[in-house]
């Protein structure tokens, strides 16, 4: 169990020993009062089992699998892709290996195997402001409207 969850059962435990009230357990949860009865519940009928959440250790559906984060690794260190930048690279890599990927994606696959893109972007330039003038009037702006 994680710590939160460890915290989550100390609590709902005072609380089915009367050591707690539902309140004051929905507000060191900071969960609302039905909330706490349905821990209180669960724990009740289930054990602490119940405040594991199902999906615990299981790698989401949409994930990307071991093996096409290690192809797409040696695609970008062999010669063919070597030179191109990540966003090119994701380019090609749809392109040509019929692998689609998000940049921010590929960026983290390529950046945690020690890569880096061969272009670097250009360092942003702030607007530059102009110098005080030491005195009032030093300053003139001028229109091309007629005065009279």
């Amino acid at each position: 169990m994680t710590q939160k969850q460890l915290n989550r059962y100390k609590v709902i435990s005072s609380l089915i020993d009367g050591k707690l009230s539902i309140s004051e357990a929905a507000m060191s949860l900071g969960l609302s009062e039905r909330q706490i009865k349905r821990l209180k519940k669960g724990v009740m009928e289930q054990g602490p089992a119940f405040l594991i959440h199902k999906n615990t250790g299981r790698k989401p559906q949409h994930a990307l699998t071991d093996e096409i984060k290690s192809k797409i690794i040696s695609l970008k260190q062999s010669d063919k892709y070597k030179n191109a930048n990540f966003k090119h690279f994701m380019e090609l890599l749809e392109e040509h290996e019929g692998i689609t990927i998000s940049y921010s994606c590929l960026h983290t696959i390529l950046t945690k195997a020690g890569i880096n893109s061969p272009k670097k972007r250009r360092r942003f330039k702030p607007h530059r402001r102009r110098k005080i003038r030491p005195q009032e009037g030093l300053l003139i702006q001028m229109d091309a409207t007629p005065f009279e």
